[in-house]
């Protein structure tokens, strides 16, 4: 039942996307208008989650779960009734709400009722669920666009959460609260802006160029600059906070590998996101597949994490993570690399069945290994705080690789369109060639999206006739995904370094002796936990 409430907020991150143009023509909306449809989703859940996670110690875990998914129903139900993108922006960022109040929780309850041996299993299996929710939201919000309605992306939340809320009711146990808990309203207060200044500058950078925001005074780069400064300062409040309780206590960090494997974590999404939203463009807008089509080839890499995933992590129960964290990462970069191998312009979703089921087995030996490690190395009163560092570690690390990424991808893709352009122009008649070249130019500045036919007649001027406007077509599609696959391949290599970064360090930082914990110090964690629940 705790899969049933993380499936449906992870797999929302990823279903708007598909229904974008349709929400354009529904709601009359503005391009700034649908880019906020989801960053005010992601904004709200990535600046909230270490605030979550601390509420859970305070009122609960159990009721903090279920208060979340109630949220995330009515927010989804409010979404697919909203009649103005104003009232759809809205009813999104209170989905950020409830995924944010969430997305916490369950790493504690998994602890708190499984005994250690049986801990990494069970978060495997929660991990390959998260990663299935990934890759079937676009292919589920294809499938609802095309054949009912864009509304549907969020109706179909509803019996989703309204069957979580039931199970939880049912099986999920209340934890004693032990003593009573105080909350640091000011690291709330730090913590919650510098997250919101970060997290926004990843998502809107690329949108301003890193310049000044529209209608403001203030640069993208200021305003990351000003969130990492409150984070900054927000570390120094915890660590001076003597007599209070410090929303993150400084012991969490006690064992440095545990800073490590929290990086790690944001790297494993970074990668992952990185991967996907290249994927995507690449299906759809150069190749020219539909938007369920790319649902579908990313399919083995899901099917290959929800296999080995819960082998991994028995395994990591068993013999300790570092290996296998190592492996993985190395695994995950291989198939990266082996997607670069066969990125083509003649390239079908066939093409790319090996890779993904390479990148599915490297991913599939990091998600529960990372989570298990990280959770024992810390004393159990300490799961909740890490849990929320954990996933705001992957909220950044999906924010910072979609900038960093699709920045890259962009700059390089703008280059190359221009060079083949250049060289291409001379093959038309000399009437068509200037206007061609003004065209071109106007599809770049309009960036990327993603799309079926994208690459076609945009750049076309509307006054060109025919036959003239096929072959412009043509030719501007060819130069578009040859350029595409050229600074996708280049782009690929970052996430590829990035992995293989991430295995070195697991063999030179992570430390052995923080591997299995003795059957004694098992004995201690598992009646501590159970000394919580309530009967």
């Amino acid at each position: 039942m705790l899969c049933v409430g993380s499936f449906a907020i992870l797999m929302d991150t990823t279903i708007v996307n598909v229904a974008v143009p349709s929400m354009i023509d529904s709601l009359h909306a503005g391009l700034d208008q649908v880019l906020w449809i989801n960053n005010a989703y992601l904004l709200v859940f990535g600046s909230l989650l270490i605030l979550m996670s601390r509420l859970g110690d305070i009122v609960g875990q159990r009721r903090l779960f279920i208060v979340g998914l109630a949220v995330f129903a009515v927010a989804s139900a409010l979404c697919g009734a909203a009649q103005t993108p104003g009232e759809l922006i809205t009813a999104r960022a209170a989905q950020g709400l409830g995924a944010a109040i969430l997305t916490p929780q369950p790493l504690v309850i998994i602890s708190a009722t499984l005994p250690p041996k049986r801990r990494g299993a069970a978060l495997g299996v929660y991990g390959s669920m998260v990663a299935l929710a990934a890759v079937i939201g676009p292919t589920l919000g294809g499938v609802l666009v095309t054949y009912v309605d864009w509304r549907w992306i969020f109706y179909v939340n509803l019996p989703i959460t309204i069957v979580g809320i039931v199970l939880a009711f049912r099986w999920v146990p209340n934890l004693r609260l032990g003593r009573r808990h105080r909350l640091d309203v000011l690291g709330v207060i730090l913590a919650t802006l510098g997250l919101a200044g970060v997290v926004f500058g990843s998502i809107e950078g690329q949108r301003y160029d890193w310049g000044k925001i529209v209608g403001t005074p203030i640069t993208i780069t200021e305003v990351m600059i000003a969130g990492a400064v409150l984070l900054i300062a927000f570390g120094w409040w915890e660590r001076s906070l003597r007599n209070g309780e410090p929303l993150l206590p400084g012991a969490v960090f006690a064992d440095k590998t545990t800073a490590l494997l929290c990086v790690l974590t944001g790297a494993v999404q970074f990668a992952l996101i990185s991967q996907m939203v290249l994927a995507a463009i690449n299906i759809q807008s150069a190749l020219g597949y539909s938007a369920v089509v790319s649902g579908l080839t990313g399919l083995p890499l899901s099917v290959a994490i929800a296999a080995l995933a819960p082998l991994a992590g028995r395994l990591s129960d068993r013999i300790g993570s570092k290996a296998i964290l190592a492996c993985g990462f190395a695994i995950y970069a291989a198939g990266i690399v082996a997607v670069i191998a066969v990125l083509s312009v003649h390239a079908t979703p066939f093409t790319f069945i090996g890779p993904y089921v390479v990148i599915g087995l490297g991913a599939g030996c990091l998600f529960a290994p990372l989570t298990t490690e990280a959770l024992r190395r810390v004393p159990p009163e300490l799961t909740g705080s890490l849990a929320g560092v954990l996933n705001t570690a992957r909220q950044l690390g999906s924010s910072i690789g979609s900038a960093i990424t699709g920045g890259v991808l962009a700059t390089l893709l703008s280059s190359d369109m221009r060079a083949k352009a250049t060289a291409a122009v001379g093959q038309l008649p000399a009437p068509a060639r200037a206007p061609f070249l003004r065209g071109l130019a106007s599809l770049d500045q309009g960036g990327l999206s993603v799309g079926r036919g994208q690459s076609g007649g945009a750049a076309v001027p509307a006054t060109v006739g025919e036959p003239l406007r096929s072959q412009l077509a043509q030719l501007v599609h060819t130069i578009f995904t040859g350029s595409y696959v050229d600074a996708m391949r280049v782009t690929l290599i970052i996430p590829a370094a990035l992995l293989l970064l991430c295995a070195a360090s697991c063999v030179v930082l992570i430390r052995p002796s923080g591997g299995v914990r003795t059957p004694s110090e098992r004995k201690t964690r598992s009646e501590w936990f159970h000394s919580r629940m309530v009967s």
